[in-house]
Order: structure tokens, then sequence, then C-alpha cells
């Protein structure tokens, strides 16, 4: 699916991109930084590009149950999908991170992984594993092992075998910064169940373990930290000044119990409080709040959209904002 950038103004509906598009998205891979006050000054070690392009769980998110076969094309959220999208010309690659019962930050969206036992679905929360019982699970590095099956339920309920043309382990984020091309930034979203509450102390145990491992291995490597967990992401900036922070929020789009989820207006609130760098907000609301964008733009806060529109084989975004990304399927 090809990724196009286009004025606003130039789109008569969203069913309707010039096929002569001006603006194409390109990639910067390094570049040089600036501090949190937009100057010249070096702070982060490296400058996010006006537009830039990330590619959502490496090479795509997998939808089992969809009919198009680059749905199931490569296993999300792992080394083989990460080093596929850095063949393209993207800034970074995006993938969720969670930690094990013994302390491991390891790559996997689901809080539940899936498996099948004597013809029953059995699911376990996937911090309630230990690292050796996580990797278990789908396909083995050793010649011989077999790991066990993997499900996935869908959001309406039903289940469906893991099975993608080009499978491959699953993986820990130390992996991922040792064999994942180097010239490739990493997204990394600090996942967490939307349904449970978490104690400041918890939180700050399974981001301590992350950090250790960031620190250990990331280099020179650009990073984003990003949640939808919001003191999440408050801890993480406080923990470290090295890396941007984005709040990441449906903006409305969907509604939760914590009401700093629920709309663009408290998505600026909570990096205003917590000193973050910007927002990642689902691009449904953006649209629906285009003067969201100016408040964002006046809090000098960098504003990343995701997401596709039903309506339309492309993305849509204004050239107006901050910065940009695209989840390329």
């Amino acid at each position: 699916m090809a990724l196009k950038a286009v004025h606003v103004s130039d789109v008569p509906n969203l069913d309707q991109v010039p096929e002569n598009s001006p603006l194409a998205l390109c990639s910067t891979r390094f570049f040089k930084g600036v501090n949190d006050d937009g100057d010249d000054e070096v702070k982060f070690g490296y400058n996010l590009p006006k537009f830039m392009v990330i590619g959502h769980r490496g090479s795509g998110m997998n939808i089992l149950q969809s009919c198009d076969p680059r749905m199931k094309s490569i296993q999300e959220n792992s080394i083989l999908s990460f080093n596929a999208a850095s063949k393209f010309r993207i800034d970074f690659i995006e993938f969720d991170v969670q930690v094990t019962k013994d302390d491991c930050p390891v790559i996997f969206h689901d809080n539940f992984i899936l498996t099948e036992d004597e013809g029953v679905i059995v699911e376990r929360r996937v911090t309630d594993l230990t690292l050796a019982e996580f990797l278990c699970y789908g396909p083995q590095k050793e010649p011989g092992n077999v790991g066990k099956n993997l499900f996935r339920k869908t959001k309406d309920g039903r289940t469906f075998e893991w099975r993608v043309q080009n499978d491959d382990p699953l993986c820990t984020l130390q992996e991922a910064f040792k064999k994942v091309e180097h010239s490739i930034g990493f997204n990394i979203e600090l996942k967490f169940d939307d349904h449970m509450v978490y104690t400041e102390e918890e939180l700050t145990h399974v981001l301590q373990a992350i950090m250790k491992v960031v620190n250990e291995y990331a280099n020179d490597r650009p990073i984003i930290f990003s949640s939808f967990q919001p003191d999440a992401a408050q801890l993480i900036r406080n923990l470290q000044n090295t890396y941007p922070v984005f709040f990441l929020t449906n903006g409305g789009s969907e509604i939760y119990m914590d009401t700093r989820r629920n709309s663009l207006e408290e998505a600026i609130r909570v990096c205003l409080t917590g000193s973050l760098q910007g927002i990642v907000s689902e691009v449904r609301a953006i649209i629906r709040n285009p003067g969201a964008v100016t408040r964002i733009k006046e809090s000098k806060l960098c504003l990343i959209t995701y997401g596709q529109l039903k309506s339309s084989t492309v993305n849509y975004y204004t050239t107006f904002l901050p910065q940009l990304r695209c989840d390329r399927l």
C-alpha cells in the first residue's frame, strides 16, 4: 500500500486523492537534535523531522480474520517484521513492550497470550509469565523444538489460529536492539492493560526494567517512548531525559474510565503537566477536532497521528501538523 501526504485543501472528499500529489514521504533516518524549547541546542541527540513515517508493529499488524493477505504476511512485532520494515524509507518502527514476571521486557501487543490445550483455548496474561514460559509460544529458535500454537481473539470475541505466511519467534527488547538494523529508530510503546489500575510503585518497577535494557543496548539509536497510560508516560519522563516521550490517545474516538484519555484537550493537559514532548493521536480525532492542532502547536508540542480511515485506501494528513506518523501496511 502506497503512502501519500497531501494538502487538505487539495482533497475534495475522503475518497479522492490527487494522482500527482505534490508531497512525498521520505525518511531522514539520522538527524541532529533540539531541546525541549525547540531551539538549536542539542537535547535528545536527534531531531524529529517535520514528516516521518513509522512502521506499525514493524511491517504492519496481523488481522487474522481479514481476507487481505497483507494482513497475514509477516508475524507482527518480530525481528523479521522489523528488519523487513527497515528496508523501506521509514524513520522508526513501533512496537509494544511488556515486562514478564521475572522482569524481562518482551515485545508483544496483546495483554493475554492464547494457546490450545486438549481442544480448549487457554489464555494467560503476558505479565504473569516468566521469560521462558513466554518464549515457549510460537515457532522456536532451536531446530527440532516445537512451540505452543498461538491463537488470537478479536474484539468481537472470535478466536483465530495465529497463522501468517512468514512466521518468526517471539522476541525480547534486548534482541531487538541487537538484531534490528541500527539505522532505524524505535518507537517503544509502553503497554499496560486498559482495565487495570496500577500503583506508582508497580509502574515504576516495570519502567525501570525497560530503562535498564535501553540504557545498556540503545547506544545512539533514536528512540521515542509512548504510552496510552498517562501515569506511565509521565513517570518515564521523570526517570530519564534522554529520549522524548509522547502520550498516546484516541482523542475521544473511544471512551475510557480515565478521563485523561478521552479528548485531545486532556491529552494536551497531560503533556504540559508531565513535561512530555508531544501527542500521538488517532487521526479521526484530528479530523473531528482540527482546531486542536492549533492548540497543540501553541503549546509547543509535537503531534504524531496514526490510524487508517476506513473509507479510503490511504491516510490523509494536513501539512501543518508539527509531526506525522503513518502506519505502513
